[in-house]
């Protein structure tokens, strides 16, 4: 378990920054986000259109909490939980053969594939650290 308080102001900040700006670009086009998960093909279209408008305020108000250290834990897994279904889908889309952009970073996104996996992989990382690391009243506690 991590306890490197400063490490893990870092991962904190370098996470939620990332999940601010993924939201605030896809806040800024929604229907082209909603294109890029009607891409998918999992789901029809008022559907794709309501996940384009929650999902990015829930990645900015999870970075924002993550980076403030508000509610950080459930924000980190919040964030967690995210990434796991950003993996799991751009795998299940790989499986499937589809070639559609993963609408990840606004106009700076690119194509499902195994450079996503592993960059989400290694936010996953982040998360976990965050997740898993012991609160302020485990030092009290020792």
């Amino acid at each position: 378990m991590l306890r490197n308080r400063p490490l893990l102001l870092v991962f904190r900040v370098v996470l939620g920054g990332l999940f601010i700006y993924a939201g605030v670009v896809k806040v800024v086009d929604p229907l082209g986000f909603a294109q890029d998960i009607r891409n998918y093909r999992l789901v029809g279209q008022s559907l794709s259109f309501l996940a384009a408008l929650v999902l990015p305020w829930l990645e900015i108000l999870a970075g924002a909490f993550l980076v403030s250290g508000v509610c950080r834990r459930g924000a980190a897994l919040a964030i967690t939980v995210l990434l796991v279904f950003f993996i799991v889908l751009t795998l299940v889309t790989m499986a499937r053969g589809l070639d559609v952009d993963c609408g990840c970073f606004g106009s700076l996104s690119r194509k499902s594939g195994w450079s996503v996996v592993l960059e989400d992989l290694g936010m996953l990382a982040l998360g976990l650290s965050l997740l898993l690391a012991p609160g302020p009243r485990a030092k009290a506690r020792s």
